[in-house]
C-alpha cells in the first residue's frame, strides 16, 4: 500500500469571539489556507484531486459545500472538486484520514484537508433546532428511536464533561490549575515565537488572540459554574474562536513526480465510538486500539495533542493512559488557544507537526473528542 505524506501544513491565527477575525467571510478563512499551501508549493494546480474541508453549522456564509467554494476563491482550477466533512469537533482531522485514505489506495495523489469555523458569526449548533437530531421517529414502530435506546437522557458536551469530572472526581481546583497551565504554556510559545512558522496572518491577523497572559488562579476561582451545582467554569472549557487550517497530503508518486519534500508521514489513523451520553471520554479508548493497532506504547510518543474541549476531557485521558504531562499539549490547548471547531484539527496537527520538528521527537499523537461520542486517532512519524 502506498504511503501518504504531510508536505505543508498551515494555519491562519485563531481569533477569539468578536476578535480580529469577526468579520472574515469563512470562505476568504479557508481560501487563503489553500492559496498558501498551493502558491509555496511548486506544482501545477490542476494536480490537486480533491479538497477535503470540516466544517459544522454548514449555514449562511458556511453552506453550499464551502470545501468546493473555497478551492474556486483561493484560484484552483474548475476541475478541482471539493467536499465538506462534519464529525463533529473531529471534523478536519477526519478530513486528514480521508485524504490519506485516498492517497494509500492509490486514487488520489494529491488532497488537500483541513476545515474552517467562524464561530462568531455563525454560534456552535445553529443548524440544531429544538428536539433535534435525537427525536426521530421510526416509521415501524412509532417510537422515537433514540430515546428507546438512551431514555431521553439530556445531551450536550457540557453535560458530558460535568459527568467526567464527578466520575474522575476532579475537583474545580484541580481542573482550574490545569487550565491554567495550558494559558501559561500557550503565553510562553507566542513570547518563543514557536507558532511563527505555522501561521500565516490574515487580514492584519497575525497572531492567536486567545491566551490570556493576566489570567491568575484567583480570576478563575471566581467565576461562576456552568450550572449552579456543576463543577465547570468557562476558565475550563474550550473558547469560541474562529479560524481555519490546513495540510497537503501527498502520495510517493506525486512527490517524486513534482520534487515536493515530505515533512512527515501518516503512520496510524483511525476513529471510535464510544458513550454518547458522556460524549468525551471516547479518546481514551480509541488511543489504548490505536497504540495496540500499531505496536507503539505511550512512552514512544515524543508529542501528543488531545484537544482541550474541557480540561477534565484531558485530565481524564492523561490519568487513563499513563502518558507524560509535559508531552500534552506541549503549547497549550484549546482552553488557551481556542477551538474553531471544524478547524480544529487540522490546527492541532499542524502544531503537532511542527513541534516534532523544532525538537527533533520521531512520533506524534493526536485525540479528538467528537460529538456523539466518537473520537480520530492520528499518529504522525516525522521525516528528515
Amino acid at each position: 500500500m502506498s504511503q501518504a505524506y504531510i508536505v505543508d501544513a498551515v494555519r491562519t491565527p485563531v481569533g477569539r469571539r468578536g476578535g480580529g477575525l469577526v468579520g472574515a467571510h469563512p470562505v476568504d478563512l479557508a481560501a487563503h489556507v489553500i492559496r498558501t499551501l498551493i502558491g509555496r508549493n511548486d506544482f501545477d494546480p490542476a494536480m490537486v484531486d480533491d479538497v477535503i474541508l470540516g466544517c459544522l453549522d454548514t449555514i449562511g456564509a458556511q453552506s453550499g459545500d464551502i470545501a468546493r467554494i473555497a478551492a474556486l476563491g483561493a484560484g484552483l482550477p474548475e476541475s478541482v472538486p471539493g467536499v465538506t466533512v462534519d464529525r463533529q469537533c473531529g471534523s478536519s482531522q477526519q478530513a486528514v484520514h480521508f485524504a490519506a485514505q485516498a492517497v494509500m489506495s492509490g486514487t488520489a495523489d494529491i488532497v488537500v484537508a483541513g476545515g474552517v469555523q467562524n464561530m462568531s458569526q455563525i454560534p456552535l449548533m445553529s443548524s440544531v433546532t429544538a428536539g433535534e437530531p435525537y427525536g426521530a421517529t421510526d416509521p415501524y414502530s412509532g417510537s422515537k428511536t433514540w430515546t428507546a435506546r438512551y431514555g431521553g437522557e439530556e445531551i450536550s458536551q457540557f453535560r458530558g464533561a460535568e459527568l467526567i469530572a464527578r466520575r474522575w472526581n476532579f475537583d474545580r481546583s484541580a481542573m482550574e490549575a490545569y487550565a491554567l497551565e495550558s494559558h501559561r504554556r500557550a503565553v510562553h510559545a507566542l513570547e518563543q515565537g514557536y507558532f511563527d512558522a505555522e501561521i500565516e496572518p490574515f487580514d492584519g491577523v497575525a497572531v492567536d488572540e486567545c491566551p490570556r497572559p493576566d489570567t491568575t488562579a484567583a480570576k478563575m476561582a471566581a467565576l461562576p459554574t456552568l450550572t449552579p451545582q456543576g463543577r465547570l467554569t468557562a476558565a475550563v472549557s474550550s473558547q469560541i474562536s474562529d479560524g481555519a487550517s490546513g495540510m497537503l497530503i501527498a502520495s510517493e508518486s506525486a512527490v517524486n513526480r513534482f520534487g515536493l519534500t515530505p515533512r512527515a508521514r501518516v503512520h496510524h489513523m483511525s476513529v471510535l465510538g464510544a458513550d454518547p451520553i458522556m460524549m468525551l471520554t471516547a479518546p481514551i479508548p480509541a488511543t489504548r486500539r490505536a497504540l495496540d493497532r500499531c505496536g507503539l506504547s505511550i512512552d514512544q510518543i515524543d508529542a501528543y495533542e488531545v484537544n482541550e474541549a474541557f480540561a477534565p476531557v484531558a485530565m481524564a485521558w492523561l490519568h487513563d493512559i499513563g502518558a507524560d504531562p509535559e508531552r500534552l499539549n506541549p503549547h497549550g490547548g484549546a482552553i488557551a488557544l481556542g477551538h474553531p471547531i471544524g478547524a480544529t484539527g487540522t490546527r492541532l496537527m499542524t502544531t503537532l507537526l511542527h513541534e516534532l520538528e523544532r525538537t527533533g521527537g520521531r512520533y506524534g499523537l493526536q485525540a479528538m473528542c467528537e460529538g456523539g461520542g466518537q473520537a480520530n486517532v492520528t499518529i504522525i512519524e516525522r521525516l528528515g
